[in-house]
């Protein structure tokens, strides 16, 4: 019984509700291709359990530490980087880590708060849709930002940005909306990219390549950031 709860809980994800009209076009769909032709009833069926792949909406478990940052979306860590974050943002002036983070199409695209917090702050960017791995996309490409005031201090940034199919950046948060660690806030549609930059001092916890999960990877520690500091200014 144990093992027939755990297939069906492996395959009976829940939908994000902004699948539906895509799964329901692509079934539709899958249904007329059958009755042109038996040979496009397989092509069909991949298709249409793909867009259901690509919906899906597994339930995570968040550390609820409030000095850890979390992924805010699943993929594969583009890079790690010191950098100034971009005016839009209007964040505080300060030195920024920027954790790049790329969705592929068989990743989740649902994404979720990295830390919980105040939103002060929202702004949309249209622009290309270059491929979302390029480092130039975080500039070039269509993106929704949000500012952040957290709970345990530091203001934060964290950007949807659009890709190369990705044509559409779903964001429910507004400004003045209190969002808790982990919380679903928004999607993008096959395949894109978030950035989330952070202020320092933070002790960041995931490198170039490494895979993460929405509301599940712990990708930075202000703690850990904050005593690294002291000892650093104690020497």
């Amino acid at each position: 019984m144990h093992i027939f709860e755990s297939i069906k809980s492996s395959i009976m994800v829940p939908i994000h509700p902004a699948g539906r009209p895509f799964i329901a076009i692509f079934a539709v769909g899958w249904g007329i291709l059958s009755m042109l032709s038996e040979h496009l009833f397989y092509p069909g069926l991949i298709l249409t359990l793909w867009c259901v792949y690509f919906f899906r909406n597994p339930i995570r478990v968040t550390p609820q530490r409030p000095e850890l940052v979390i992924a805010p979306a699943d993929g594969r860590v583009l890079s790690v980087e010191d950098l100034p974050p971009p005016e839009e943002l209007d964040l505080p002036k300060g030195k920024y880590t920027r954790i790049a983070i790329f969705m592929n199409v068989f990743d989740v695209h649902v994404n979720r708060a990295p830390m919980a917090g105040e939103v002060t702050d929202k702004f949309y960017f249209p622009g290309a849709f270059l491929n979302a791995s390029l480092d130039k996309a975080s500039t070039d490409n269509e993106r929704l930002g949000l500012v952040m005031k957290t709970d345990h201090g530091p203001t934060i940034g964290f950007v949807q940005i659009a890709g190369l199919v990705a044509r559409r950046i779903l964001c429910d948060a507004m400004e003045g909306d209190r969002l808790s660690v982990g919380e679903q806030y928004g999607i993008i549609r096959f395949g894109s990219r978030v950035d989330v930059w952070l202020p320092q001092p933070v002790k960041v916890l995931v490198a170039a390549g490494q895979t993460t999960l929405a509301g599940e990877t712990m990708i930075a520690d202000y703690a850990r950031g904050a005593k690294a500091n002291a000892e650093s200014i104690a020497r």
